[in-house]
């Protein structure tokens, strides 16, 4: 790889697609340029893309992840700006699917761009030699594909295809920089229609439909029997089409017709259903139109979910099939595609085929089986790739499966014969190969995976909730391994355990796991049951207990680093405030959440955020300033919406690091750690001068002004006024030092007060029971 390095990009197209990559690449820190065209109206040139950054600020999902981020975007139109690609390292044009708009673009772009600055299109459909046809050899040099997915901060998978005469170099350094810099897992795929995931994306779906419509099965059976029992996002097919737009399908089916052989799979089954041309044609596009397959009907006052009749073409109200029970429901397709009746059939009306055409399309599409997998997984979010699917039902019976149902058996699902397409050999998992041989599944470098860990050791001590392992380096892992990853007695004793352990044979411990998400917080279940039977001794006991657990970590004689992704929430978030360095993935979702659910937290939340708050030198000196930003934060239960926007908030420190690739979280942490044990001492018992009764009593001003508003409801008041109670110091005066343990002390007996308020206790079940807040 050479020495060139991107601290510069240029995107030119500010729709969607442009627009989501330029406010990726500024969510890195890197300076973007966005270009477009110059509107055919107004005085502003530069309104198109100045248009898409405004719009980006007020679209939720959130494209950047943080205000300050947005900054970093530079506007202009290709007309008066083009020549400032000539300051960037690397072009990415995002502009509309056509060969010659796209092509004469490139030729404008080779008069302007310096030397050896790498050009991609973020094309789906058109192929890389059509591209560059016509093109100096030093423009093909620099060019390649890079097909990111949409939305772009949020999906994973980038496709990149590097043509014959590509740059070795210029392609490495564009996959790092993706890989590290904008968070995305690379799959390289070969110069052909469609690459990996659309190719076989596309096929799923119209195959989906097809079936649909020929067996008879409804779009609430189709989505129960091809969702969750396939590992397909619970969507379904039908809610996965009205989500990305019913009027995609045809310029879908279009390119890709345009592009593949007459005999390819794919285009003996493409076909237009004329019920779906009705609903395109009346704005039925699904959930960005009218509806879609499936709407709300709020007729009447009321809320009503409907889905579309295939037959009558008309709405009625959507069932809950409830077709699909034992092992086929949780992910066992050899049963699933054996059931008897409509389930069977259109399970293996949609897996046979599209399994078929998944085995077919290597190495034409991609050289390996893991492409495959790893594309699907990445682009579409279904739990398993086809291959790992194969295994699951196994490649004999599905061979003979299709064989036996006329379908095409694909060569290299011959070849694998008896064998399966993944093992395990000698601690490594290991994947078959065009050459028949099987190969080790590469990481690059930098990536450091549990999973791997997992395939070549046993845990250092495990129980229900908790696992410890070793990472290497002298280094341990503390894993959550709980429903959601809850926390409760059994996870504070491993971190009794986890200190006693590194202390004695290690070096540093890091807190990260492979699950959805970090933490929800403390297992809710569990304190309800002891509420419901007045075990207030229990409850106690595992509010002190917490807070001891965290305690220890915090003062541990070695370096804690925790590595959060996903939600980190309530005693999920407390245990990061307690750690001596967070590396978060940038996708941190994390805030003390206790509010919510009639609480506040229990387990040092307040007196971290405290000790933070103060400490933070942007912020006003003196105890009242701090102590009413904790307030704010946490009396409204506020949740960061990304590791960015957790350091503004404070749940981060500005030291503690960002990480943007999930695969890359653990190593990177580790190296925190390690960085950190030569010389390293516990952090100091802090000591506050808090404002007493008199900080209470401005801050329940604030509460009765949200009151009247109509913004707090009774039970809010009665949880601020315990939240401010414990962050003023109690009875305290602000000639009086207030130490740790009191902070403590008063944040445990005003969590017991509001354990024992019937209204409190009303607000966890609800929060069990239905997922969302009371409002009482």
């Amino acid at each position: 790889m050479s020495d060139k390095s991107i601290k510069k990009v240029c995107v030119i197209g500010a729709g969607t697609m442009g627009a989501g990559i330029a406010a990726q690449v500024a969510n890195a820190g890197i300076p973007v340029l966005l270009l477009d065209i110059v509107p055919k109206d107004g005085d502003n040139r530069n309104a198109v893309a100045e248009g898409a950054v405004k719009k980006m600020l007020k679209t939720q999902p959130a494209p950047f992840m943080s205000k300050r981020a947005a900054k970093l975007v530079e506007t202009g139109n290709i007309e008066d700006d083009l020549g400032k690609v000539a300051e960037c390292d690397w072009i990415v044009e995002a502009i509309i699917e056509r060969l010659d708009i796209k092509q004469d673009l490139y030729a404008k772009l080779e008069e302007v761009r310096t030397a050896g600055t790498a050009v991609s299109s973020n094309t789906s459909t058109i192929p890389l030699a059509q591209l560059t046809d016509g093109r100096s050899d030093a423009f093909k040099n620099d060019f390649l594909i890079t097909h990111f997915f949409n939305p772009p901060r949020y999906m994973k998978l980038i496709e990149i295809v590097a043509g014959p005469q590509s740059d070795a170099a210029t392609v490495a350094m564009v996959s790092d920089f993706v890989d590290r810099k904008l968070g995305k897992n690379v799959v390289n795929a070969e110069d052909s229609p469609g690459f990996i995931a659309n190719r076989v994306g596309t096929f799923w779906i119209q195959q989906s439909v097809n079936a649909a419509f020929d067996l008879g099965v409804t779009v609430e059976e189709a989505d129960e029997i091809g969702g969750r029992p396939m590992g397909v996002p619970n969507t379904g097919i039908f809610g996965l089409i009205d989500l990305i737009g019913i009027d995609l399908m045809p310029h879908l089916m279009k390119s890709l017709t345009s592009t593949l052989p007459a005999d390819d799979p794919y285009v003996k089954i493409a076909r237009s259903e004329k019920l779906i041309e009705d609903m395109i044609e009346s704005g039925y596009t699904g959930r960005k139109g009218k509806g879609g397959f499936y709407r709300i009907n709020r007729e009447g006052g009321g809320k009503v979910k409907e889905a579309k009749d295939l037959k009558s073409g008309e709405y009625r109200a959507a069932a809950r099939p409830g077709l699909v029970r034992g092992s086929a429901a949780k992910g066992d397709l050899g049963k699933l595609i054996e059931m008897k009746g409509k389930v069977g059939d259109y399970a293996w009306a949609v897996l046979g085929p599209t399994l078929s055409y998944a085995a077919s399309i290597v190495p034409e599409a991609t050289k390996t089986v893991v492409g495959v997998d790893d594309a699907m997984k990445l682009g579409y979010n279904w739990k398993m790739g086809p291959f790992e699917m194969i295994d699951k039902i196994g490649p004999a019976k599905l061979r003979e499966k299709l064989a036996s149902s006329d379908l095409p058996v694909p060569a290299i699902l011959e070849q694998v014969g008896d064998k399966t397409f993944y093992r395990v050999e000698n601690g490594k998992r290991q994947y078959f190969g065009t050459d028949g041989e099987y190969h080790d599944v590469e990481r690059p470098e930098g990536v450091l995976l549990l999973e791997d860990i997992k395939l070549s050791s046993e845990p250092l001590a495990k129980n229900g909730s908790a696992a410890l392992w070793d990472v290497g380096d002298g280094v341990v892992a503390l894993e959550f391994t709980g429903k959601m990853n809850a926390l409760d007695e059994q996870v504070m004793r491993m971190i009794g355990k986890a200190i006693e352990l590194v202390k004695s044979d290690y070096k540093a411990l890091v807190i990260y796991n492979e699950g959805s998400n970090f933490s929800a917080g403390a297992n809710l279940g569990l304190a309800i049951f002891a509420m419901n039977i007045a075990a207030w001794s229990e409850v106690e006991k595992t509010v002190k207990g917490g807070q001891d657990a965290y305690k220890a970590l915090k003062y541990a004689p070695f370096p804690v680093v925790s590595a959060p992704f996903g939600l980190a929430l309530g005693g999920g978030c407390e245990i990061l405030l307690h750690s001596d360095a967070i590396q978060a993935h940038a996708e941190t979702y994390t805030g003390l959440v206790e509010t919510g659910v009639g609480i506040i937290p229990g387990w040092g939340g307040c007196n971290e955020m405290l000790s933070r708050w103060m400490a933070n030198p942007r912020h006003p000196k003196g105890p009242m300033p701090a102590v009413s930003k904790v307030f704010e934060i946490v009396s409204t239960a506020t949740v960061a919406k990304s590791a960015a926007d957790a350091k503004e908030l404070g749940f981060l420190r500005h030291k503690d690091e960002i990480t943007m690739n999930r695969d890359r979280l653990l190593y990177d942490a580790k190296q925190r750690a390690l960085a950190m044990v030569d010389g390293y001492t516990a952090p100091e018992k802090p000591e506050y001068r808090l404002p007493g009764p008199t900080g209470k009593a401005a801050l329940k001003l604030a509460v009765d002004s949200f009151r009247k508003q109509g913004m707090a409801t009774p039970h809010d008041e009665t949880v601020a006024a315990e939240l401010a109670y414990v962050l003023t110091g109690g009875n305290t005066d602000i000639t009086e030092i207030v130490t740790e343990d009191q902070m403590l002390k008063l944040e445990r007996e005003a969590f017991m007060r509001l354990a024992r308020n019937p209204k409190s206790q009303a607000r966890v079940e609800h929060m069990l029971e239905t997922g969302k807040p009371l409002r009482n």
